[in-house]
Protein backbone atom coordinates (compact mmCIF):
# COMPACT_ATOMS: atom_id res chain seq x y z
CA UNK A 1 0.00 0.00 0.00
CA UNK A 2 1.06 3.61 -0.53
CA UNK A 3 1.51 6.08 2.32
CA UNK A 4 2.15 9.82 2.08
CA UNK A 5 3.46 11.42 5.31
CA UNK A 6 3.97 15.11 6.05
CA UNK A 7 6.15 16.32 8.94
CA UNK A 8 7.59 19.82 9.06
CA UNK A 9 9.79 19.91 12.16
CA UNK A 10 12.54 17.94 13.93
CA UNK A 11 10.12 16.36 16.42
CA UNK A 12 7.85 15.28 13.57
CA UNK A 13 10.85 13.74 11.81
CA UNK A 14 11.63 11.67 14.91
CA UNK A 15 8.05 10.48 15.45
CA UNK A 16 7.58 9.98 11.72
CA UNK A 17 10.68 7.80 11.48
CA UNK A 18 9.41 5.46 14.19
CA UNK A 19 6.00 5.33 12.54
CA UNK A 20 7.64 4.46 9.20
CA UNK A 21 9.58 1.58 10.79
CA UNK A 22 6.34 0.31 12.32
CA UNK A 23 4.47 0.60 9.00
CA UNK A 24 7.16 -1.42 7.22
CA UNK A 25 6.82 -4.15 9.87
CA UNK A 26 3.05 -4.31 9.51
CA UNK A 27 2.93 -3.81 5.74
CA UNK A 28 5.99 -5.33 4.05
CA UNK A 29 4.92 -3.94 0.67
CA UNK A 30 4.59 -0.37 1.98
CA UNK A 31 5.67 2.43 -0.36
CA UNK A 32 6.21 5.60 1.66
CA UNK A 33 6.72 9.10 0.33
CA UNK A 34 7.09 12.01 2.71
CA UNK A 35 8.02 15.49 3.77
CA UNK A 36 10.48 15.04 6.60
CA UNK A 37 14.10 14.81 7.59
CA UNK A 38 17.11 12.52 7.77
CA UNK A 39 15.49 10.16 10.28
CA UNK A 40 12.43 9.54 8.11
CA UNK A 41 14.64 8.96 5.10
CA UNK A 42 16.84 6.53 7.05
CA UNK A 43 13.70 4.66 8.15
CA UNK A 44 12.90 3.86 4.52
CA UNK A 45 10.85 6.72 3.06
CA UNK A 46 11.42 8.77 -0.07
CA UNK A 47 11.92 12.42 0.93
CA UNK A 48 10.15 15.04 -1.19
CA UNK A 49 10.90 18.13 0.92
CA UNK A 50 13.37 18.33 3.78
CA UNK A 51 12.35 19.87 7.11
CA UNK A 52 15.37 22.18 7.01
CA UNK A 53 13.51 24.31 4.46
CA UNK A 54 10.09 24.16 6.12
CA UNK A 55 10.31 25.35 9.73
CA UNK A 56 8.99 28.90 10.10
CA UNK A 57 8.36 29.98 13.69
CA UNK A 58 6.29 32.88 14.97
CA UNK A 59 3.57 35.01 13.40
CA UNK A 60 5.91 37.56 11.81
CA UNK A 61 8.22 34.88 10.39
CA UNK A 62 5.23 33.15 8.77
CA UNK A 63 4.00 36.40 7.21
CA UNK A 64 7.47 37.17 5.84
CA UNK A 65 7.68 33.72 4.24
CA UNK A 66 4.05 33.47 3.13
CA UNK A 67 4.92 33.26 -0.57
CA UNK A 68 7.23 30.29 0.04
CA UNK A 69 4.64 28.57 2.22
CA UNK A 70 1.89 28.96 -0.40
CA UNK A 71 4.26 27.66 -3.08
CA UNK A 72 4.99 24.61 -0.91
CA UNK A 73 1.27 23.96 -0.45
CA UNK A 74 0.69 23.99 -4.22
CA UNK A 75 3.66 21.69 -4.77
CA UNK A 76 2.45 19.33 -2.06
CA UNK A 77 -1.05 19.01 -3.52
CA UNK A 78 0.35 18.18 -6.96
CA UNK A 79 2.79 15.65 -5.51
CA UNK A 80 0.05 13.88 -3.53
CA UNK A 81 -2.19 13.84 -6.59
CA UNK A 82 0.57 12.26 -8.69
CA UNK A 83 1.50 9.69 -6.02
CA UNK A 84 -2.13 8.67 -5.36
CA UNK A 85 -1.62 7.33 -1.82
CA UNK A 86 -3.96 4.93 -0.05
CA UNK A 87 -3.70 7.17 3.00
CA UNK A 88 -2.34 10.59 3.88
CA UNK A 89 -0.70 10.80 7.32
CA UNK A 90 -0.27 14.29 8.78
CA UNK A 91 2.20 14.68 11.66
CA UNK A 92 1.70 17.80 13.81
CA UNK A 93 2.77 20.92 11.74
CA UNK A 94 -0.82 22.29 11.86
CA UNK A 95 -0.54 25.54 9.91
CA UNK A 96 0.40 23.55 6.83
CA UNK A 97 -1.23 20.19 7.47
CA UNK A 98 -4.73 21.42 8.27
CA UNK A 99 -4.80 23.17 4.89
CA UNK A 100 -3.74 19.94 3.20
CA UNK A 101 -6.38 17.97 5.16
CA UNK A 102 -9.11 20.32 3.94
CA UNK A 103 -7.97 19.85 0.33
CA UNK A 104 -7.53 16.07 0.71
CA UNK A 105 -11.12 15.70 1.92
CA UNK A 106 -12.37 17.21 -1.34
CA UNK A 107 -10.18 14.74 -3.25
CA UNK A 108 -11.63 11.78 -1.28
CA UNK A 109 -8.20 10.91 0.11
CA UNK A 110 -8.29 9.09 3.45
CA UNK A 111 -6.54 11.18 6.08
CA UNK A 112 -5.02 10.32 9.46
CA UNK A 113 -3.66 12.98 11.79
CA UNK A 114 -0.89 11.61 14.03
CA UNK A 115 0.05 13.93 16.90
CA UNK A 116 -2.74 16.43 17.27
CA UNK A 117 -2.41 20.17 16.69
CA UNK A 118 -2.46 21.96 20.02
CA UNK A 119 -6.07 23.02 19.65
CA UNK A 120 -6.39 22.72 23.44
CA UNK A 121 -3.93 25.64 23.71
CA UNK A 122 -5.31 28.09 21.18
CA UNK A 123 -7.73 28.37 18.26
CA UNK A 124 -9.98 25.72 19.81
CA UNK A 125 -12.49 26.26 17.02
CA UNK A 126 -10.11 24.37 14.71
CA UNK A 127 -11.74 21.25 16.10
CA UNK A 128 -14.64 21.87 13.71
CA UNK A 129 -12.27 21.67 10.73
CA UNK A 130 -10.56 18.58 12.14
CA UNK A 131 -13.88 16.77 12.67
CA UNK A 132 -14.93 17.59 9.14
CA UNK A 133 -11.71 16.83 7.28
CA UNK A 134 -9.72 14.24 9.27
CA UNK A 135 -10.90 10.62 9.12
CA UNK A 136 -8.89 9.50 12.16
CA UNK A 137 -7.07 11.45 14.87
CA UNK A 138 -4.32 9.64 16.83
CA UNK A 139 -3.22 11.44 20.01
CA UNK A 140 -0.19 10.98 22.28
CA UNK A 141 -1.22 12.79 25.47
CA UNK A 142 -3.92 11.35 27.77
CA UNK A 143 -5.55 14.76 28.34
CA UNK A 144 -6.10 15.13 24.57
CA UNK A 145 -8.60 12.27 24.52
CA UNK A 146 -10.54 13.99 27.29
CA UNK A 147 -10.40 17.27 25.38
CA UNK A 148 -11.78 15.78 22.15
CA UNK A 149 -14.46 13.87 24.04
CA UNK A 150 -16.12 17.15 25.01
CA UNK A 151 -16.36 17.91 21.28
CA UNK A 152 -17.94 14.48 20.60
CA UNK A 153 -15.00 13.49 18.42
CA UNK A 154 -13.64 10.01 18.97
CA UNK A 155 -9.85 9.84 18.86
CA UNK A 156 -7.31 7.08 19.53
CA UNK A 157 -4.79 7.47 22.36
CA UNK A 158 -1.68 5.37 21.68
CA UNK A 159 0.77 6.60 24.34
CA UNK A 160 3.70 8.93 23.81
CA UNK A 161 6.23 7.64 21.24
CA UNK A 162 9.16 9.27 23.04
CA UNK A 163 8.80 7.04 26.11
CA UNK A 164 10.05 3.79 24.48
CA UNK A 165 12.56 5.70 22.35
CA UNK A 166 14.24 7.21 25.41
CA UNK A 167 13.94 4.04 27.49
CA UNK A 168 15.55 1.96 24.74
CA UNK A 169 18.34 4.50 24.29
CA UNK A 170 19.07 4.50 28.03
CA UNK A 171 19.13 0.70 28.07
CA UNK A 172 21.44 0.48 25.04
CA UNK A 173 23.79 3.18 26.39
CA UNK A 174 23.81 2.26 30.07
CA UNK A 175 27.61 2.45 29.99
CA UNK A 176 27.47 6.26 29.71
CA UNK A 177 28.14 7.80 33.11
CA UNK A 178 27.06 11.14 34.53
CA UNK A 179 29.90 13.70 34.44
CA UNK A 180 29.74 15.92 37.49
CA UNK A 181 29.44 19.60 36.58
CA UNK A 182 28.28 18.99 32.98
CA UNK A 183 25.39 21.19 31.84
CA UNK A 184 23.69 20.69 28.47
CA UNK A 185 22.58 23.66 26.39
CA UNK A 186 19.71 22.82 24.01
CA UNK A 187 19.00 26.06 22.13
CA UNK A 188 16.54 24.59 19.63
CA UNK A 189 16.29 22.89 16.25
CA UNK A 190 15.74 25.98 14.05
CA UNK A 191 18.24 28.66 13.17
CA UNK A 192 15.76 31.36 14.09
CA UNK A 193 15.35 30.20 17.70
CA UNK A 194 19.04 29.38 18.14
CA UNK A 195 19.96 32.94 17.14
CA UNK A 196 17.74 34.29 19.92
CA UNK A 197 18.39 31.86 22.77
CA UNK A 198 21.94 30.58 22.44
CA UNK A 199 23.64 33.97 23.05
CA UNK A 200 21.66 34.39 26.30
CA UNK A 201 22.52 30.89 27.43
CA UNK A 202 26.20 31.47 26.66
CA UNK A 203 26.26 34.75 28.59
CA UNK A 204 24.96 32.90 31.64
CA UNK A 205 27.86 30.42 31.53
CA UNK A 206 30.30 33.22 32.44
CA UNK A 207 28.73 33.39 35.90
CA UNK A 208 29.05 29.65 36.58
CA UNK A 209 32.75 28.77 36.77
CA UNK A 210 33.66 25.19 37.50
CA UNK A 211 31.05 23.71 35.17
CA UNK A 212 31.45 22.26 31.69
CA UNK A 213 28.90 23.49 29.16
CA UNK A 214 28.17 21.61 25.95
CA UNK A 215 25.86 22.84 23.16
CA UNK A 216 23.63 20.22 21.53
CA UNK A 217 23.84 20.39 17.74
CA UNK A 218 20.52 20.16 15.90
CA UNK A 219 20.60 17.36 13.28
CA UNK A 220 19.43 19.58 10.42
CA UNK A 221 21.87 22.46 11.07
CA UNK A 222 25.52 22.53 9.99
CA UNK A 223 28.22 22.88 12.63
CA UNK A 224 29.49 26.02 10.91
CA UNK A 225 26.32 27.85 11.92
CA UNK A 226 27.30 27.56 15.61
CA UNK A 227 30.88 28.74 15.11
CA UNK A 228 29.98 32.44 15.21
CA UNK A 229 28.26 32.06 18.57
CA UNK A 230 31.04 29.98 20.14
CA UNK A 231 34.09 31.93 18.94
CA UNK A 232 34.22 33.96 22.16
CA UNK A 233 33.71 30.84 24.32
CA UNK A 234 36.79 28.66 23.69
CA UNK A 235 35.92 26.26 26.51
CA UNK A 236 32.39 25.53 25.28
CA UNK A 237 32.03 22.88 22.60
CA UNK A 238 29.40 21.70 20.16
CA UNK A 239 28.14 18.18 20.87
CA UNK A 240 26.62 16.05 18.09
CA UNK A 241 24.18 13.70 19.80
CA UNK A 242 21.60 15.24 22.14
CA UNK A 243 20.61 11.98 23.84
CA UNK A 244 24.22 11.06 24.59
CA UNK A 245 24.78 14.54 25.98
CA UNK A 246 21.74 14.30 28.24
CA UNK A 247 22.90 10.92 29.55
CA UNK A 248 26.03 12.51 30.97
CA UNK A 249 24.57 15.86 32.13
CA UNK A 250 23.59 17.02 35.61
CA UNK A 251 21.25 19.74 34.38
CA UNK A 252 20.12 21.42 31.16
CA UNK A 253 18.94 24.68 29.64
CA UNK A 254 16.28 23.74 27.13
CA UNK A 255 14.34 25.65 24.51
CA UNK A 256 10.60 25.13 24.93
CA UNK A 257 9.31 22.30 22.76
CA UNK A 258 9.68 18.54 22.46
CA UNK A 259 13.21 18.72 23.89
CA UNK A 260 11.79 19.67 27.30
CA UNK A 261 9.91 16.35 27.43
CA UNK A 262 12.94 14.40 26.19
CA UNK A 263 15.07 15.99 28.90
CA UNK A 264 12.49 15.05 31.54
CA UNK A 265 12.35 11.45 30.29
CA UNK A 266 16.13 11.31 30.70
CA UNK A 267 15.57 12.46 34.31
CA UNK A 268 17.61 15.66 33.90
CA UNK A 269 16.56 18.73 35.93
CA UNK A 270 16.06 21.58 33.48
CA UNK A 271 15.31 25.27 33.06
CA UNK A 272 12.96 25.97 30.15
CA UNK A 273 13.88 28.92 27.91
CA UNK A 274 11.50 30.73 25.57
CA UNK A 275 11.89 33.98 23.68
CA UNK A 276 10.66 35.30 20.36
CA UNK A 277 10.14 38.67 18.68
CA UNK A 278 8.19 41.11 20.84
CA UNK A 279 5.35 41.47 18.35
CA UNK A 280 5.00 37.69 17.90
CA UNK A 281 5.07 37.26 21.68
CA UNK A 282 2.39 39.88 22.30
CA UNK A 283 0.13 38.34 19.65
CA UNK A 284 0.71 34.84 21.04
CA UNK A 285 0.15 35.94 24.63
CA UNK A 286 -3.32 37.13 23.71
CA UNK A 287 -4.23 34.02 21.75
CA UNK A 288 -2.76 31.19 23.82
CA UNK A 289 -4.80 30.35 26.91
CA UNK A 290 -2.50 28.17 28.97
CA UNK A 291 -0.96 28.36 32.43
CA UNK A 292 2.32 26.96 31.10
CA UNK A 293 4.22 26.71 27.81
CA UNK A 294 6.36 23.67 28.71
CA UNK A 295 4.72 20.35 27.84
CA UNK A 296 6.09 18.79 31.04
CA UNK A 297 4.22 21.33 33.16
CA UNK A 298 1.11 21.07 30.98
CA UNK A 299 0.90 17.30 31.37
CA UNK A 300 1.42 17.48 35.12
CA UNK A 301 -0.80 20.58 35.45
CA UNK A 302 1.72 22.26 37.76
CA UNK A 303 5.15 23.86 37.64
CA UNK A 304 7.56 20.93 37.64
CA UNK A 305 10.34 22.87 35.90
CA UNK A 306 10.96 26.60 35.81
CA UNK A 307 9.91 28.50 32.69
CA UNK A 308 11.84 31.66 31.79
CA UNK A 309 9.68 33.39 29.20
CA UNK A 310 10.48 36.42 27.03
CA UNK A 311 11.70 39.30 29.26
CA UNK A 312 12.38 36.88 32.13
CA UNK A 313 14.90 35.03 29.99
CA UNK A 314 18.07 36.81 31.13
CA UNK A 315 21.54 35.48 32.01
CA UNK A 316 20.98 36.45 35.64
CA UNK A 317 17.71 34.53 35.92
CA UNK A 318 19.23 31.51 34.19
CA UNK A 319 22.12 31.46 36.67
CA UNK A 320 19.75 31.75 39.62
CA UNK A 321 17.54 28.86 38.46
CA UNK A 322 20.47 26.65 37.50
CA UNK A 323 22.02 27.08 40.92
CA UNK A 324 18.73 26.04 42.52
CA UNK A 325 18.43 22.77 40.61
CA UNK A 326 22.14 22.01 40.96
CA UNK A 327 22.57 22.66 44.68
CA UNK A 328 19.19 22.37 46.44
CA UNK A 329 18.66 18.66 47.05
CA UNK A 330 15.03 19.18 48.03
CA UNK A 331 14.36 20.90 44.71
CA UNK A 332 16.13 18.19 42.68
CA UNK A 333 14.40 15.37 44.57
CA UNK A 334 10.96 16.92 43.92
CA UNK A 335 11.76 17.21 40.21
CA UNK A 336 12.76 13.54 40.12
CA UNK A 337 9.51 12.50 41.85
CA UNK A 338 7.48 14.55 39.37
CA UNK A 339 9.39 13.07 36.44
CA UNK A 340 8.54 9.55 37.62
CA UNK A 341 4.85 10.47 37.79
CA UNK A 342 5.14 11.97 34.29
CA UNK A 343 6.52 8.72 32.89
CA UNK A 344 3.65 6.77 34.45
CA UNK A 345 1.10 9.08 32.83
CA UNK A 346 2.64 8.72 29.37
CA UNK A 347 3.10 4.95 29.33
CA UNK A 348 0.49 2.98 27.43
CA UNK A 349 -0.10 -0.64 26.50
CA UNK A 350 2.28 -1.64 23.73
CA UNK A 351 4.59 0.48 21.62
CA UNK A 352 2.96 3.82 20.61
CA UNK A 353 4.40 3.80 17.08
CA UNK A 354 3.26 0.22 16.52
CA UNK A 355 -0.16 1.11 17.94
CA UNK A 356 -0.45 4.04 15.53
CA UNK A 357 0.73 1.98 12.55
CA UNK A 358 -1.82 -0.72 13.39
CA UNK A 359 -4.64 1.82 13.38
CA UNK A 360 -3.51 3.24 10.02
CA UNK A 361 -3.07 -0.13 8.31
CA UNK A 362 -6.39 -1.43 9.64
CA UNK A 363 -8.17 1.70 8.42
CA UNK A 364 -6.86 1.17 4.87
CA UNK A 365 -7.81 -2.50 4.85
CA UNK A 366 -11.33 -1.67 5.98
Amino acid sequence: MKYYLIAGEASGDLHGSNLIKALHLQDTSASIRCWGGDKMEAAGATIVKHISSLAFMGFIEIIKNLRTILKNIRFCKNDIRNFQPDVLVLIDYPGFNLRIARWAKKQNIRTVYYISPQVWAWKENRVHSIKKNVDKMIVIFPFEKTFYDKWNYEVEYVGHPLVPVVENFKKDHSYIQKVKGTIALLPGSRKQEIKVKLPIMLQATKQLPGHEFLVAKAPSIDAEFYAGFLKDYPNIYLFDGTYTLLMQSEAALVTSGTATLETALFNIPEVVCYKTGNLSYEIGRRLVKLKFICIVNLIMNKEVVKELIQHDLTPENIVHELRLILTEHGKRDQIFRDYEELRKLLRHHGDPSQNAAGIIVSMIKK
